[in-house]
């Protein structure tokens, strides 16, 4: 018997986004562009604040202070910084390799028919939450108002 999903707020969050990127995205190259708009953005920030922390740190670090001044403006160690500049590199390192495999993905193309496919499972994974059905089913099961009194 499968497990109830976690209602965590974390989780339940993801849930919704997950649902959400089915529903606006319901296309195998909508899926593909999507993925690859959010690795691209991904490795942008992530690089950037690499190397901001590389400028900032790196040669203060590399100098033997005990103590660096990270962005905030409170005392952190250095080892510290350092460990957290490692992991962005690996964290960059990991991007790249996902970005070579994502390249794959986006040789693949389907006919008109199969991308309807995709949209017709799309509803049924994730249907619209606004749905007046979905929520007068909601408001029933759960009795939450969703909807606003009519009076």
């Amino acid at each position: 018997m499968p497990e109830e999903p976690c209602q965590c707020p974390d989780c339940q969050r993801f849930y919704r986004e997950h649902d959400r990127l089915i529903r606006e995205c319901p296309t195998l190259r909508q899926q593909q562009e999507l993925s690859w708009a959010a690795l691209q953005a991904f490795r942008t920030l992530s690089g950037r604040v690499l190397e901001d922390l590389q400028k900032q740190h790196g040669a203060r670090t590399s100098e033997g202070q005990a103590h660096a001044t990270p962005v905030g403006g409170t005392e952190e160690p250095a080892d510290e910084i350092q460990q957290a500049i490692a992991d962005l590199e690996n964290i960059n390192a990991h991007l790249f390799s996902i970005e070579a495999l994502m390249e794959r993905i986006f040789d693949v193309r389907v006919p008109d028919d199969i991308e309807q496919k995709f949209r017709e499972l799309a509803g049924e994974l994730a249907p619209d939450p606004l749905n007046a059905d979905r929520l007068r089913l909601n408001r029933l099961l759960h009795q939450t108002p969703d909807l606003p009194d009519r009076g």
